[in-house]
């Protein structure tokens, strides 16, 4: 069992940053594949970004390609979401999650996660 809770939402205007945390339990968390989810109401969860339980390969919504950094601590069980160039359209709760896989690609599906966090709001101004 893994729990997940996540930090580092808020209120930031567009253009601006921020930078998400997702700290696990336990001591098997390099045994996770990790993700990034966003969703908004009366909408589905869409992956954000994905990394592998190595690090060694990463995956980015097209959406946020080249704006949006995720990254892992395995020594700290901490995986990251960096947010750059912060547009409105990022609003959305982002909920963090993790996938019992060692596999060497990313699953870009909700359904492929097996624990989640309870979700940190991102709101971005205009």
């Amino acid at each position: 069992q893994v729990q997940l809770v996540e930090s580092g939402g808020g209120l930031v205007q567009a253009g601006g940053s921020l930078r998400l945390s997702c700290a696990a339990s336990g001591r098997t968390f390099s045994s996770y594949a990790m993700g990034w989810f966003h969703q908004t109401p009366g909408k589905e969860r869409d992956i954000v970004a994905g990394i592998t339980w190595s690090g060694g390969r990463t995956h980015y919504a097209d959406s946020v390609k080249g704006r949006f950094t995720i990254s892992r601590d395995n020594a700290k069980n901490t995986v990251y979401l960096q947010m750059n160039s912060l547009k409105p359209e990022d609003t959305a709760v982002y909920y963090c999650a993790a996938e019992r896989f060692r596999g060497t690609v990313v699953h870009g599906t909700a359904e492929d996660y097996d624990y989640w966090g309870q979700g940190t709001q991102v709101t971005v101004s205009s």
